[in-house]
């Protein structure tokens, strides 16, 4: 996009809130693998007569995440109901919050390209989840069903200020919004599977200008991947339709991530009137400062924190801590290593942070799915066996892959495949002496001076060695007869 002008984008996040029962009844809130329709009562089924109840932990979760987000407290605060129609809604209103919600002005530091921005949050409040439809046929032929498990479920609204200023910015404040609630533990906060929601509003300004460009809204991403890739495509739509002197639609769009494009779903040209009004049903709340203080004492050490501490205390650099911090369960995983193994910290971050998360990438799961495979004791073991030489680092990279594929211990892997590490001189002398035989043409390039020559008789030595020479002695071995050649 051209430079004449910058973006501006917002984000409205909703989060599901790890808790046993729903925000205003007794139904399990866990619904994930329950059959349609079967966490349901007449209270979150909207039934006449019935009267909702608070749920005390949702509550609790709430304003530890205002916490964690340096938001400020009100001690007075109070449900609202947001009123509109909708099929996901069988009651015809939310219990929501208006202009009473339990967190406000708060902020968190999200890096980008090497910058550290300081990044507003307008608003934390809490509500219920809607049903959820399933869409079922196309055209005169199509129909919806309707899974009420999840309407009832807590969830919370994270709004922040319009201060990201970048797809890629936008992007790394859901994952650093995503990491906190996973540090706090009070939600799963998976995009994929819709416990954690993102809407995106962006507009375009001339670059030093307050004016702003008509807003758009984006929905429908399901993946940190899908809002960077909508935000790209409708900051760059936004910019051609000024450029040919358009009028931009103030809208609702759609992400379509088949075709990479947003298609429009519905014109906001004037606000919804929710009419908004204080629940009835539910007495306003006073948040005592007590309260309060007895759940900020229940914040953990969070992962700009953590970050800090590793650098000071493991001595690593801002770039390790940081991707060993951006998960608790990668964190967690680091420092159980190190405190059984005797290698030092950077060695074992270079271990999690390359073959351990590469695993974890590639089979697209987490650390704690990788860390019920391989535990940090199993894995310290293996740390171990590399360090006193017993298998060199290749094979030590192998061997944990095999780890995770079948839930073996490095030690019987190792007798297993005959994969001991081969330092003794005599064994290693015969491999150099095959080697440098079979490879006259690669010996003469390196009596000429070729550097790179050594490089490849020694990439034979380990392949000969089906990489159990010890990469010192056999490099040692190796010069020493070729020089004596």
């Amino acid at each position: 996009m051209n430079e004449q002008f910058e973006t501006v984008i917002g984000l409205e996040v909703h989060a599901q809130l790890t808790t046993r029962s729903k925000m205003f009844c007794r139904c399990g809130a866990d619904y994930a693998s329950a059959s349609p329709n079967s966490r349901v009562c007449p209270v979150c089924l909207g039934m006449p007569g019935v009267l909702p109840t608070i749920n005390r932990q949702a509550i609790e979760n709430t304003i530890l995440t205002a916490l964690a987000l340096n938001c400020s407290v009100p001690e007075n605060t109070k449900f609202d109901r947001k009123n509109y129609m909708y099929p996901d809604l069988v009651k015809g209103y939310q219990i929501s919050q208006y202009d009473r919600p339990f967190g406000l002005e708060g902020f968190i530091y999200v890096e980008t390209d090497g910058k550290n921005r300081r990044l507003g949050v307008t608003r934390v409040h809490l509500e219920e989840d809607v049903c959820k439809l399933l869409h079922r046929g196309t055209g005169s032929d199509g129909y919806s069903l309707m899974d009420a498990n999840r309407s009832g479920v807590p969830l919370i609204e994270i709004v922040s200020e319009p201060d990201m200023r970048s797809p890629a910015e936008a992007r790394n404040y859901l994952i650093k919004l995503r990491s906190i609630l996973r540090y706090l533990g009070v939600s799963a906060a998976n995009m994929e599977e819709g416990s954690f929601r993102c809407d995106a509003n962006i507009s375009l300004r001339p670059r030093g200008s307050s004016e702003l460009k008509t807003k758009v809204e984006v929905k429908n991403m399901n993946s940190f991947k899908a809002v960077y890739r909508a935000l790209v495509y409708e900051s760059e739509r936004q910019y051609n339709l000024i450029q040919e002197g358009k009028t931009l639609a103030q809208e609702t769009r759609g992400w379509v991530d088949e075709t990479g494009q947003t298609v429009s779903q519905r014109s906001k040209e004037f606000a919804h009137d929710y009419r908004y009004f204080p629940e009835p049903d539910l007495p306003p709340l006073v948040i005592e400062r007590e309260w309060v203080e007895s759940i900020k004492k229940q914040l953990p050490e969070l992962p700009d924190e953590r970050a800090s501490r590793f650098m000071s205390e493991y001595s690593l650099s801002a770039y390790d801590a940081g991707l060993l911090t951006a998960s608790k369960e990668t964190a967690d995983y680091f420092e159980q290593v190190l405190q059984l193994t005797g290698q030092g910290p950077k060695e074992v971050a270079n271990w999690v942070a390359g073959p351990v998360l590469n695993i974890v990438n590639n089979q697209n799961i987490d650390l704690e799915a990788f860390g019920a495979r391989v535990s940090a004791r199993g894995f310290s073991e293996l740390l171990e066996m590399v360090a006193k030489s017993s298998i060199n680092m290749a094979t030590a990279k192998m061997v944990l892959e095999e780890m995770f594929d079948t839930g073996k211990n490095a030690a019987s892997l190792v007798e297993e495949k005959g994969l001991t590490q081969i330092s003794a001189s005599s064994e290693l002398d015969v491999f150099a002496a095959q080697v440098i035989e079979a490879h006259p043409s690669a010996v003469a390039d390196y009596h000429a001076g070729k550097e790179k020559a050594l490089k490849y008789l020694i990439g034979q030595m380990m392949r000969l060695t089906r990489g159990r020479a010890n990469p010192t002695t056999a490099t040692d071995i190796l010069e020493r007869k070729l020089r004596e050649g």
